[in-house]
Parts: structure tokens; C-alpha cells; sequence
């Protein structure tokens, strides 16, 4: 189980990473895009996730996955953090910076695991 100190040092390893307080919470953002929140109690992290996907990801594990309310109509998924081990954190983490981040910063860190373009 990860706890939001985790993500807080997950979260700024990642390049270009800072962190900002917006509507009274932890954010993170790449290149001033926001890629990940610590909600309410921080007891969760919400993330960029393609709408479809984070659908599909709600249904086959809503003990981790969920989505609030309020992000129904924005491509954001919520993840417990209880449900997490390191390396799913680091995952979702970077698949959400990638997302959010500049083609220049995603061309300059290969190693973060975007897929080769055809």
C-alpha cells in the first residue's frame, strides 16, 4: 500500500514536475498541465485517464478505480490508494504525465515508456 508521501515523491520525480495547491488540494502538473490531484483526505489520487479506458477500469476493479462525480464528463479517473503497491503508482503516474506532457519533454525522456509512433 502507497500513501500520499509516496505519490507527493513519485509524482515530482518525474521531469518538469511541480507541485501547486489549487482548490485547497496537492496538485502536480508538467509544464503547468495538471496531471494528478491528492484529493480530500489523501487517501486517493485522481489522474488523467482516457474517458473509454477509465470506464472500463471503473468496472473491472471499482475497489481501486472510481469515478467521482463530479469528473464524470472530464477524462479524470479516481484510485485508491490502499489498493496500490509502488510499482502501479509509478505506472499510473507516468501514464498521466505522459498525457499531459509537452511533445519536447516526451521526446526527451524515452525511457518513460511512450510507445514508438508508426
Amino acid at each position: 500500500m502507497v500513501n500520499a508521501d509516496d505519490v507527493r515523491r513519485t509524482a515530482l520525480a518525474l521531469p518538469d514536475t511541480t507541485e501547486k495547491v489549487a482548490w485547497s488540494m496537492p496538485t502536480f502538473r508538467v509544464a503547468g498541465k495538471m496531471f494528478a490531484t491528492l484529493p480530500e483526505d489523501e487517501t486517493s489520487i485522481a489522474v488523467r485517464c482516457p474517458k473509454l479506458e477509465r470506464d472500463e477500469l471503473a468496472l473491472a476493479e471499482p475497489d481501486k478505480f472510481w469515478i467521482a462525480e463530479h469528473e464524470a464528463n472530464f477524462a479524470w479517473v479516481r484510485v485508491r490508494l490502499r489498493a496500490l503497491d509502488q510499482e502501479e503508482l509509478d505506472d499510473i503516474l507516468a501514464d498521466s504525465w505522459r498525457q499531459a506532457a509537452p511533445t519536447r519533454l516526451l521526446d526527451s525522456h524515452p525511457e518513460l515508456g511512450l510507445l514508438a509512433a508508426d
